[in-house]
C-alpha cells in the first residue's frame, strides 16, 4: 500500500484493525520535523514523538492518563525514596546490543546533563542497578511524581554512545544545536530506525525487525515523515492523496477535512498553554508590574480563540487547565483596554515604547497570525512591535538566547502536573539546576520557587494543590506571562488510519501500533 509524498500520515493513526494486516508504506505531513536525532538535546513536542518512535520509555501514557509498562514490566515502590523497576528482558537495540539495567543506568546520568532535562531530574540521586534485569531509582526527597518521570527515561544504547568518535569527540556529548555523534547517529530499542534524513524535508523510517514488542498491533513497514510548513498546502497534500495524514489541522481546514468522504478528522481538547514572555532583562519598562499587567489587560485572547483560532482553543488566565491540580477556576481572563491604558498611564508610559517580538511560523497553529494580532493589539496602547516571525528551526536558537523582549512559547505539562509548567517557565532561571530553562521573561520570585520546590516533595494531595494554587494566583497578579489559550489537537487521515486508538492528548501518538488496513 503506497500513498505518494508522505508515508507517514497513516503511521500515526492507526492501532483498531486486524492484527493480520499486510505490512504498509505511508507518509505522514507534519508542520516541522524532529531537529535532531539525539533524543537530550531538547525537550519538545516534536522530540518526544520521535522519541517514541525510535526508542521505547520504562513506563507511557495510556489514553486515560494511566500508566502501562514498556521496558519496564513491572514496578514497585521499596521506600519513600526508592522506587525498584523489573526491566523486560530479550530487548535488543537496533546496534544488536542487548538491553539491561545498565543502559538505564547510564541514561539517567545523561539526562541529568541535559540543559533541558537537568531541572526535571534533579531530584533523583542515582540508579542502583540490582542485577541485569533489576533496577532502583532513588530521589534525593520524597518526590510525588516519580512514575509520571519514568515516562521520559527512553532507554539509550550505552554501549553504542559510549567512546569518541572519527573526530575524537566524546560520543555521549549533549549540544543543544549541535553537531554530535547523537545528533546523526541512533541506536534505540523503538519500532523504527532512521534509514535517511533530509532536515526540514523528509525523514525515512522502517520497521525494526528486532523489535521486541510482539503484541503490538502495528503494520507500519515503511513510514515518511515529511515538513509542510504552509497550512493549506499540508491540508492540499492530504486530500490529493499525497500523504496518508497530516497534524494539525488548521480550524480553517477541518470543515474541508470532515467533507472528504475518504478522510476523518479526530480532534481533542488539548493542555499546551501558548504565552508570551516578557523580557524584563532586555527591556526595563517590562521590570514595572504595572506594564506587564497592562499588557495583559491590552491583548485580546478572548477575540485570538474566536476569530484566529475559530474557537478552536481554550481561553487561558493562567498556565494550569481544569483538571489539573493547581487550577484556579476564579482567576478570570482579563481583557480590558480602557484599564490596560491606565496602567500604562500609572507606569508613565502613557505615550508607549517599543518593544522586540519573536514568534515561530511553524510552531503552533496560527503562531505567526497570533502574534501579528498581539502586536497591533499592543499599538492601541502605544507599544510599537517590532515583530520577526521564522521557522522553528531558526526560532528555538533565537529563544535560547532570549533574543527579544517579548517571546512566544507554548508548554504541555508531559507530567500531566501543573508544577512542570513553572518549573520551566516562570521558576527563576538556574544554569545549575535547569529550573526555568525556557524562562525568558527572567521573572523571579524566591516565594514561588519555593512552593514549587516544596510542592514537589509533598505527598498530601490537598496541602500539595493549595500550593500549587498559590503559585498560578502569585503569576497572575504579578503578570509573569501573557496567557493565550490551551491549544486543541487535531489529526487528518484517510480512513483507512484509524487514529484513535494510538492519539493522545500529550500529542504524541504511538506510531508503532498503528494499524493500516488493506
Amino acid at each position: 500500500m503506497k500513498y505518494g509524498l508522505t508515508k507517514i500520515a497513516g503511521a500515526l493513526l492507526a492501532a483498531g484493525f486486524a492484527l493480520n494486516a499486510q505490512a504498509a508504506d505511508i507518509t505522514i505531513a507534519y508542520a516541522s520535523d524532529p531537529i535532531s536525532m539525539d533524543i537530550h538535546e531538547q525537550l519538545s513536542g516534536g522530540m518526544m514523538q520521535f522519541s517514541h518512535m525510535s526508542f521505547d520509555p520504562l513506563v507511557r501514557w495510556t489514553q486515560d492518563l494511566q500508566f502501562e509498562s514498556r521496558l519496564a514490566e513491572k514496578w514497585e515502590r521499596i521506600d519513600p525514596l526508592t522506587m525498584r523497576f523489573h526491566l523486560r528482558k530479550g530487548v535488543k537495540f537496533h546496534s544488536g546490543n542487548d538491553f539491561t539495567a545498565k543502559d538505564i543506568a547510564w541514561t539517567l546520568d545523561r539526562l541529568k546533563s541535559s540543559t533541558d532535562y537537568k531541572g526535571l531530574f534533579e531530584v533523583f540521586g542515582s540508579a542502583k542497578i540490582v542485577d541485569d534485569y533489576t533496577i532502583d531509582l532513588v530521589t534525593t526527597k520524597p518526590y510525588p511524581l516519580l512514575l509520571p518521570m519514568a515516562t521520559y527515561i527512553f532507554a539509550m544504547d550505552s554501549e553504542f554512545y559510549t567512546g569518541v568518535d572519527e573526530n575524537n569527540k566524546d560520543k555521549a556529548a549533549v549540544i543543544k544545536f549541535g553537531n554530535t555523534f547523537a545528533s546523526g547517529h541512533l541506536s534505540g530499542t523503538g519500532p523504527f530506525v532512521v534509514k535517511s534524513r533530509e532536515q526540514g524535508i523528509k525523514w525515512e523510517f522502517e520497521r525494526f525487525d528486532g523489535y521486541w514488542d510482539k503484541q503490538s498491533p502495528g503494520n507500519v513497514d515503511k513510514l515518511t515523515l515529511v515538513a509542510i510548513k504552509e497550512d493549506a498546502t499540508r491540508v492540499a497534500a492530504l486530500l490529493s492523496g499525497d500523504v496518508d495524514m497530516i497534524s494539525p489541522v488548521a480550524p480553517n481546514d477541518h470543515q474541508r477535512v470532515k467533507d472528504a468522504k475518504n478522510l476523518e478528522l479526530v480532534t481533542l481538547p488539548g493542555t499546551r498553554i501558548i504565552t508570551f514572555q516578557m523580557n524584563q532583562k532586555s527591556n526595563p519598562a517590562l521590570q514595572d508590574v504595572r506594564v506587564r499587567q497592562a499588557i495583559v489587560h491590552a491583548i485580546n485572547n478572548k477575540g485570538i480563540a474566536k476569530k484566529i483560532m475559530k474557537d478552536f482553543a481554550t481561553v487561558a488566565s493562567q498556565q494550569s487547565p481544569a483538571g489539573y491540580l493547581g487550577h484556579v477556576p476564579e482567576l478570570e481572563v482579563r481583557y480590558d483596554l480602557k484599564r490596560a491604558k491606565a496602567l500604562m498611564k500609572e507606569a508613565g508610559y502613557e505615550k508607549g515604547f517599543k518593544l522586540s517580538m519573536i514568534a515561530p511560523s511553524d510552531r503552533y497553529i496560527n503562531d505567526a497570525k497570533i502574534a501579528q494580532a498581539a502586536a497591533s493589539m499592543l499599538a492601541k496602547i502605544g507599544i510599537k512591535v517590532d515583530l520577526k516571525t521564522m521557522p522553528k528551526a531558526q526560532y528555538w536558537p533565537e529563544f535560547d538566547k532570549c533574543a527579544a523582549d517579548m517571546l512566544m512559547i507554548g508548554w504541555h505539562a508531559d507530567t500531566e502536573d501543573s508544577a512542570n509548567f513553572t518549573e520551566f517557565l516562570t521558576m527563576t532561571r538556574d544554569e545549575k539546576t535547569g529550573m526555568g530553562q525556557y524562562n525568558c521573561g527572567y521573572y523571579s520570585n524566591p516565594a514561588v520557587d519555593k512552593l514549587v520546590n516544596d510542592a514537589n516533595v509533598e505527598t498530601d494531595t490537598e496541602k500539595r494543590a493549595a500550593m500549587l494554587k498559590q503559585v498560578e494566583t502569585t503569576l497572575y497578579n504579578e503578570a509573569a506571562f501573557v496567557p493565550l489559550h490551551w491549544q486543541n489537537l487535531s489529526w487528518g487521515a484517510n480512513k483507512k488510519l484509524d487514529m484513535k486508538p494510538v492519539i493522545n492528548v500529550m500529542e504524541f501518538p504511538y506510531l508503532g501500533d498503528l494499524v493500516v488496513a488493506e
